[in-house]
């Protein structure tokens, strides 16, 4: 089985810190916290609205002290946030979008390599690799248990990734399009049903 992580959406919303709960409880490894344009506060709401026992599995992409400050399990960095802060000392993960970036960032734990299918949330975000060049990279080490496939990632598609070579997927639209907790059990149903 291949790990799963799930990507916040942009927008905050009312239902959120259930659904980051149910998805956790359901066998999601880490949800990623991603709100590019939250404000510090913002943010502190949706981590204290979450119980102290999920921290250990969430992951900050933006106004990464946080982390540090709530004991967080990992930061994320990219091109807005491009250095660990100071006393973090949980996992560490990076957006990459080229084969070349994962070559470049052995230290990481973990990377994200995106958009491997046209993306669901971003229109127009198309894949940026064949087949082939995914076979290529995982038979020359590139890909494997560290790299996890982003970008139009459905459950259907699971077995295919980790066919390519990938070590885990990140879902963003095929979870927020309907987070309602019974569409959120069927996805994760569906998670399980391909993720073998």
């Amino acid at each position: 089985m291949m790990r799963i992580l799930v990507i916040t959406d942009v927008p905050f919303t009312a239902t959120e810190p259930a659904a980051i709960r149910q998805l956790l409880d359901e066998g999601v490894e880490r949800v990623h916290l991603r709100k590019p344009d939250a404000s510090e506060e913002a943010l502190r709401r949706l981590i204290e609205a979450l119980p102290a026992e999920s921290y250990p599995r969430l992951t900050l992409q933006d106004r990464l002290p946080l982390a540090v400050e709530y004991g967080l399990g990992g930061v994320h960095l990219n091109r807005r946030n491009a250095a660990v802060p100071a006393g973090f000392r949980g996992l560490v993960s990076r957006s990459c979008h080229t084969l070349d970036e994962i070559a470049a960032h052995p230290a990481c734990d973990y990377l994200f390599l995106s958009p491997l299918f046209d993306s669901i949330s971003k229109s127009g975000y198309r894949a940026a690799f064949t087949d082939g060049e995914l076979r290529d990279a995982a038979a020359r080490g590139l890909l494997g248990e560290r790299v996890v496939a982003l970008g139009g990632i459905r459950p259907e598609l699971l077995p295919r990734v980790r066919e390519l070579g990938f070590g885990g997927a990140a879902l963003l639209g095929a979870v927020w399009r309907d987070a309602s907790p019974a569409a959120l059990h069927r996805t994760m149903e569906r998670i399980r049903r391909f993720n073998i």
